[in-house]
């Protein structure tokens, strides 16, 4: 049984979620206080997070901030009362899966949340049609020096080990499943955030731009994840 933590200061949001989390067979723990919310998540194992970003105490944005620099990996969906693409953006930047504006529907929440349990597991062979064939990708995918393990979620450089965000790792595997070809921003919009960010390409830029740190040895001048002027990016092995 998956578990599900939910940090809402607003108890009917708080007991309408706990309804139709557990009636489709969740485990729901719920906090109604952002540093509570923080600890709870911190401490405990949970499949899943639910947090608003107005909270007491501490928001839904420093939450997440917080976990992800302290390597908590468990995906995340921001709930707000903002209809704001600014707050949209800051979130999926700092490492959360998923945004939704309040009022929203539980049924909503729940296929968000399938969507991203779907983007989590190794996929084989789930593209659309529409878009070239790939191999099929064995359990641990290598290009030069980087290895993606599909099986643990991890992600070695050299030997070393790296944390990336959930979003990092799913954008990494997409590039790396895709060697040398070239990758438009709208169709990483699409596959990666799995809804309509229409213009939004900054989205696809900074996590980019996040991954190209974190993967490159000099990432202003990148020998893997590079750009594709006018067209997008192509993730390719270095050039000797």
């Amino acid at each position: 049984m998956k578990k599900v933590l939910i940090v809402d200061d607003e108890p009917s949001i708080v007991t309408l979620l706990t309804f139709n989390l557990e009636k489709e067979g969740y485990h729901v723990t719920s906090a109604n206080d952002g540093l509570v919310g923080y600890e709870l998540a911190l401490n405990e194992s949970f499949d899943f997070l639910i947090l608003d970003i107005m909270l007491p105490r501490l928001d839904g944005m420093e939450i997440t901030k917080r976990l992800r620099q302290e390597k908590v990996q468990t995906p995340i969906l921001l709930l707000t009362a903002k209809d704001d693409t600014i707050d949209r953006i800051l979130g999926l930047e700092i490492g959360a899966d998923d945004y939704l504006t309040k009022p929203f529907s539980p049924r909503e929440v729940l296929a968000r949340m399938k969507a991203i349990f779907r983007r989590m597991e190794p996929r084989q062979g789930t593209e659309a049609v529409t878009e070239a064939p790939i191999e099929e990708a064995p359990a641990l995918l290598q290009i030069g020096d980087i290895i993606a393990d599909l099986t643990n979620f991890q992600v070695t450089v050299k030997g070393t080990p790296i944390f990336l965000t959930p979003k990092e790792f799913e954008l990494l595997v997409y590039f790396m499943k895709r060697k040398d070809r070239v990758i438009d921003r709208d169709t990483l919009l699409d596959r990666i955030w799995n809804y309509d960010f229409a213009g939004q390409s900054r989205i696809v830029d900074v996590h980019v731009s996040h991954l190209r740190e974190k993967i490159e040895t000099d990432p202003k001048n990148p020998q893997y994840l590079v750009t594709v002027r006018g067209f997008g990016y192509k993730f390719q092995r270095p050039k000797v």
